[in-house]
């Protein structure tokens, strides 16, 4: 493309040194240096529209490249929000999850507490029962004991009362 510009800029020249016919806006130019001039951009304009297109091209190439990094890019963010997304939720669930635990775990101890109460409760219950029982029968023993101790007593006393 520089050499078309620099065989253009020679053509300006040399139509500027061309002879100006006097009463006339025209001048006398060398046709064939004129012709050679045109051949030769036209010879170089294929490799300049070549390296032009080739140019085009890469940038093309570099612009489509850039979008697709660039979409990568994008698309690894939102990934990445995703997943940023999911363990928020998913932190969220094994805290609901912690704290579901944790409320049965506190109402199981609290009936097991209870349970331990009542189970506390009924073995002193029970053993109070079984100490009234017991000492009921010392009560009777001891009564029965006074009593027999008491029969003795008196037929010892009848026995004296009769030998006399």
């Amino acid at each position: 493309m520089v050499e078309i510009l620099e065989i253009i800029d020679v053509l300006e020249d040399t139509i500027e040194k061309g002879l100006n016919i006097p009463l006339a806006s025209k001048c006398m130019l060398d046709k064939d240096e004129l012709l050679e001039l045109i051949q030769e951009i036209r010879l170089k304009l294929p490799d300049d529209l070549k390296q032009a297109k080739w140019v085009k091209d890469e940038r093309q190439r570099i612009l489509m490249e850039a979008q697709k990094e660039a979409n990568d890019i994008i698309k690894s963010t939102e990934d990445k929000i995703i997943s940023m997304i999911n363990e928020n939720e998913i932190t969220k669930r094994a805290r609901e999850k912690a704290e579901e635990i944790i409320t049965s775990a506190n109402k199981r101890s609290k009936e097991i507490r209870l349970g331990t109460r009542q189970y506390a409760d009924d073995i002193l219950t029970d053993m109070e029962e079984i100490m009234e029982k017991t000492m009921q029968t010392l009560r009777n023993n001891r009564i029965a004991m006074y009593e027999k101790s008491n029969q003795k007593t008196d037929a010892e006393n009848q026995q004296e009362f009769n030998i006399e």
